[in-house]
């Protein structure tokens, strides 16, 4: 692992999402069978033989059982700080949300955000400031950590999302997202589900954490494409509209790096481009995982059209009805002039 730079720069020291005590899943990638709901136990069945990659997380995963997926790691060196965030978990007696693994980031345990709380549905924790020195109580100051937890209305899926503004690369950080219950997948029809998203921003090549907020819609037609071996055909239709960008304090931004943007790539932008999934056969299998690419585009000055983010998407279908599912978003652009590249990681929630 290459060694990662830390921005110098002054560390500043800066009700939740409801239900029983969430924890996510194990650290080691491996499925312990603890999940709750009417998915719980331990794993039955084999997993789908297909070309598709699922982030680590349950080994044996079917219909019939929670399942949770962690971001993977990964040795390339932009991203080697990926998937370092373990043993996640959010405590409802006192609010707050224990991460580990990740460095200078206090005792592990992340407070409800002070000037951010919440976005939009889900709530922020953010890393202690500073932690007194075990020997003489010296305040040593601590990297900037924050945290977005989602859970959905009915308790049965919920994500996760850690990131660091402290490094001058991406620094650590992960995200889980999971179902803690079962799915039952129609075989006919089709299905829309609407719901927020939100996420955090990080810049590779400069010190710099953002929060985003946004409209999703996802759309699942059950019939087709047709099915193949291994995977099921259903086409996935998403976008991702009314995109906003927040500095580490809650003042939106949107503005200062549309900017930027229009500056660098001679363009004309008045708000982030929308974002959308790529449509086609694959991307569904009969454990309700889904997985697949997508981008936002924007045209430039010539009336041509370029690519403005590109990147993935990975979700997981809830429910005897497919009432839910839960997803987390990346998404990275080289168009802002502060950074080679700026990375957007983002959980949602959407409901039928």
């Amino acid at each position: 692992m290459r060694p990662y730079f830390v921005a110098l720069a002054t560390f500043v020291a800066l009700s939740a999402c409801g239900g029983s005590d969430a924890v996510f899943g194990t650290d080691d990638g491996t499925d312990t069978g603890s999940g709750s709901g009417s998915g719980g136990g331990t794993d039955t069945g084999n997993p789908i033989n297909s070309d598709r990659t699922v982030p680590p997380g349950t080994a044996s995963p079917s219909p019939a059982v929670a399942i949770f997926r962690s971001e993977p790691t990964s040795t390339d060196g932009t991203y080697d700080g990926n998937g370092f965030a373990r043993d996640i978990s959010y405590n409802s007696a006192n609010d707050t949300f224990t991460v580990d693994n990740l460095g200078f980031d206090g005792d592990n345990t992340y407070s409800r955000g002070t000037a951010v709380s919440s976005l939009g549905p889900f709530a922020v924790y953010e890393a202690d400031a500073q932690y007194l020195d075990s020997f003489d109580g010296t305040p040593i100051n601590q990297f900037t950590h924050r945290a977005i937890y989602g859970v959905s209305t009915s308790g049965n899926t919920q994500f996760a999302i850690v990131r660091t503004g402290a490094y001058a690369g991406y620094g650590f950080g992960g995200f889980i997202y999971q179902r803690d219950n079962n799915v039952t997948l129609p075989t006919t029809g089709q299905a829309e589900f609407n719901g927020k998203i939100s996420g955090l921003r990080d810049y590779n090549g400069a010190a710099r954490l953002e929060y985003t907020t946004g409209d999703i819609e996802i759309a699942i037609d059950f019939d087709d494409f047709n099915d193949s071996t291994g995977t099921r055909g259903d086409a996935v239709r998403g976008v991702i509209s009314n995109r906003r960008i927040y500095d580490i304090d809650g003042n939106e931004v949107t503005s200062d790096v549309l900017a930027r943007v229009n500056a660098k790539n001679n363009i004309t932008l008045s708000s982030i481009p929308a974002a959308t999934f790529a449509v086609g056969p694959g991307v569904m299998d009969d454990n309700g995982e889904i997985i697949g690419t997508l981008q936002s585009y924007y045209v430039d000055s010539n009336g041509q059209t370029q690519t403005f983010e590109e990147g993935n998407y990975y979700a997981i279908v809830s429910g005897a009805n497919v009432d839910e599912i839960v997803g987390v978003v990346v998404l990275e652009s080289t168009k802002d002039s502060i950074a080679s590249t700026v990375r957007e990681t983002s959980g949602f929630i959407v409901y039928n």
